[in-house]
């Protein structure tokens, strides 16, 4: 660790909270400013490869130019979300086997570099049904190898990272990745206007590297050996984890809280439908993706500082406020359809909704990390989001059956679902 990094790290943490690693060992303390910005940049590349995958603007784009069948879109999010969530309460006790998780999140990074290369790959030389059916097949193979980062990645910051500053971990992540993402929205709009295809092509391209260049740095982060009795057989150990449901109320209301937080992610492509995105139209692509690049740039530092104050609070703020823009939304479009149609207002509150939802996910990823201890993290967050990935395919369901009656009655089932999360919210216990 050069001096330069160790203040840099100081200046981004300043020096209280630099030096407050009452949760950690001292040996990793020591490690403590080598490991923020291995990390750091780690989980920049993955989340710009996630903005570069995106299943709410670019898969469903990429998916109509290869004339793909319709109904083939509409698994795209319940796949991309729940296939990562779903095995998780198995595949814990697997990850816990590890006395150093970092090798089971480098493991996952490699795999859904993969997934997605042979997406990129799938888009190149196949068409229609076929390129359809291989993107979701690749789509699903991806999901399931992000579930072993999601339970490591946890694990791994508790370990290493201090508690104050692992909400500003996560918010500077999703600031650089979002610049990123917005820079390569403006090369999308150069590019793409000569073959738009190829240029989406190339972007699946750069986001599978991304995952590779992140398991290499992720790999050089030091972490110190920890327990390994939470390895048993993955079945056994998944059904006595279920209990922690029933006996644990802090992390019962957390569960129930996220659950309806889910609003945040589902409401968005609803508003991207409000703007007639069924047009394989480079330029709406662009702007739909620089709108996610810009709300993450802007927002990830704010709520990454905020959720090191209260996650919860967090929470409660950031889905407030997304449902607050479903409520804006369906006003617009019941009492003033004009100011809807305006090419300006759906765009923006894109944006804002985008900005409320990357507040919900710095906050409900801090205060998981912040609430447990050890080897009981894994556990929380393999029991979390597998009933998440659950409730998700349940809420995905009935969105589905609802949006037959049109966009404004599903957002005014996700806006209810957000205000009972930001209630549930209130409820919890400060973790800081």
């Amino acid at each position: 660790m050069t001096r330069t990094t160790k203040t840099l790290h100081e200046l981004i943490v300043n020096n209280e909270d630099a030096r407050a690693c009452n949760e950690i060992p001292d040996a990793s303390c020591r490690e403590v400013p080598g490991n923020f910005f291995k990390m750091l940049s780690a989980q920049s590349l993955t989340q710009l490869g996630d903005a570069l995958l995106n299943p709410k603007v670019i898969l469903p784009w990429l998916l109509q130019a290869l004339g793909a069948p319709l109904f083939l879109i509409g698994f795209l999010v319940p796949i991309r979300e729940s296939g990562s969530m779903l095995p998780q309460l198995v595949i814990a006790s697997y990850v816990r086997s590890f006395e150093r998780r970092k090798y089971a999140w480098i493991l996952g990074s490699i795999l859904q570099g993969l997934f997605v290369f042979c997406m990129a790959l799938s888009a190149a030389f196949s068409s229609g049904l076929l390129a359809g059916g291989l993107i979701i097949l690749w789509l699903i193979g991806f999901s399931l190898a992000r579930g072993l980062c999601s339970i490591a990645t946890k694990d791994v910051t508790g370990k290493v990272i201090p508690k104050p500053q692992r909400g500003r971990l996560n918010g500077i992540a999703s600031s650089v990745s979002g610049l990123v993402t917005l820079v390569s929205a403006g090369l999308l709009f150069l590019f793409g206007q000569v073959n738009s295809l190829d240029s989406v092509i190339v972007l699946l391209g750069v986001a599978g590297l991304s995952w590779f260049i992140a398991s290499a740095i992720f790999w050089q982060v030091e972490e110190y050996a920890g327990e390994v009795s939470g390895g048993k057989n993955g079945w056994q150990a998944a059904m006595a984890n279920l209990s922690i449901i029933a006996r644990d109320a802090a992390f019962r209301r957390f569960v129930l809280a996220r659950s309806f937080l889910l609003c945040s992610a589902l409401a968005a492509p609803y508003l991207v439908l409000l703007a007639n995105q069924d047009e394989v139209d480079i330029s709406q692509l662009v702007f739909f993706m620089a709108a996610s690049g810009a709300a993450g740039f802007l927002s990830g530092p704010f709520w990454g500082r905020f959720a090191d104050l209260s996650s919860r609070q967090t929470m409660v703020w950031a889905g407030a406020g997304a449902s607050a823009i479903c409520l804006l939304v369906i006003a617009l479009a019941v009492a003033l359809p004009s100011a809807l149609a305006f090419p300006a207002t759906l765009p923006l509150l894109y944006v804002l909704l985008t900005i409320s939802h990357q507040g919900v996910r710095v906050g409900r990823k801090t205060y998981l990390t912040n609430m447990a201890e050890g080897d009981q993290r894994t556990t929380y967050v393999s029991v979390c989001n597998t009933l998440i990935g659950i409730v998700l395919l349940g809420v995905g369901g009935l969105t589905a059956l609802l949006s037959s009656l049109g966009a404004v009655v599903v957002l005014f089932t996700l806006m209810c679902l957000g205000m009972l999360g930001v209630v549930m919210s209130l409820a919890l216990p400060e973790v800081e």
